[in-house]
């Protein structure tokens, strides 16, 4: 079971779990052992609330499919559990970002101040620039 708040949590039925051969370098036993893990986890299916559901599907992440379905692939450490509990992590992780609500942008102006400070400090600098001598051959 995986607890994504107090009142929600996954059963472990809507998580799909498989261990597949990782890539890249290895020793003697990488083409033996799997220790990557590739989850799949179906958003219309799962038990969360419909509020989730949506914010999941309307998000515009390369690891959530056309269908609905969240792919999450984990590699990096060197065995199985770690990797099932990174995926795991990294699941719910996704699940709690798409519930947060980004704070709306309110439009500003700088200050006098600073628009006179930048004004002086391009003026100053025009001023270095053109009392340079030009060596003349």
């Amino acid at each position: 079971m995986l607890e994504i708040s107090n009142n929600i949590s996954l059963a472990e039925w809507e998580i799909e779990l498989t261990g597949i051969r990782a890539t890249g370098n290895g020793g003697q036993r990488v083409n033996k052992v799997e220790t990557a893990i590739h989850l799949r986890f179906d958003i219309n299916r799962s038990s969360l609330p419909a509020v989730y559901k949506e914010r999941l599907l309307k998000l515009s992440d390369s690891r959530i499919s056309t269908d609905g379905i969240i792919i999450i692939k984990a590699q990096s450490f060197r065995t199985q559990s770690m990797n099932k509990d990174d995926a795991l992590k990294r699941l719910k992780e996704l699940i709690v970002s798409a519930m947060v609500v980004q704070k709306n942008r309110r439009a500003t102006k700088p200050t006098r101040g600073s628009v006179q400070r930048r004004l002086t400090s391009k003026a100053n600098r025009k001023d270095v620039k053109q009392t340079r001598k030009k060596v003349q051959f």
